[in-house]
């Protein structure tokens, strides 16, 4: 796993959601993904070697082009980003987690018995 991940900003992670996505992209590929204003391509090439560097990205050399993907898979970072929440908000507990979400006025009841539901499966499930 992971364990030192750099973190990246929030402009870094847009760029990551795309690569996710797309899998592997150029820098003109992950420019069309992007919503508008589009960022310049000087911008977006800056993101994706502060990614590179990081350790997240990896590429492809096609002559002077690169085309990049993700060194890490979007689970395992989900999972770290879950992790690093669920410590510095909810005293690394999933029942804090869980009440607070619970305790949110927007989610119906239909959603609460959803989450209960998917909680219930989750305890069942063979280990």
């Amino acid at each position: 796993m992971f364990v030192n991940m750099k973190p990246m900003t929030s402009k870094e992670e847009e760029i990551m959601q795309v690569i996710w996505k797309l899998k592997k992209a150029f820098v003109k590929e992950i420019i069309e993904e992007l919503p508008e204003p589009k960022p310049h391509y000087n911008t977006v090439s800056t993101l994706v070697r502060n990614l590179e560097e990081k350790g997240l990205l990896l590429y492809d050399a096609f002559g002077n082009s690169h085309r990049y993907y993700a060194a890490i898979p979007q689970d395992l970072y989900r999972k770290k980003k879950l992790k690093d929440l669920m410590g510095g908000y909810f005293d690394n507990s999933f029942k804090n987690l869980v009440t607070f979400f619970t305790n949110e006025e927007s989610l119906s009841q239909e959603e609460l018995t959803e989450l209960s539901e998917l909680i219930n499966k989750g305890l069942n499930k063979p280990k």
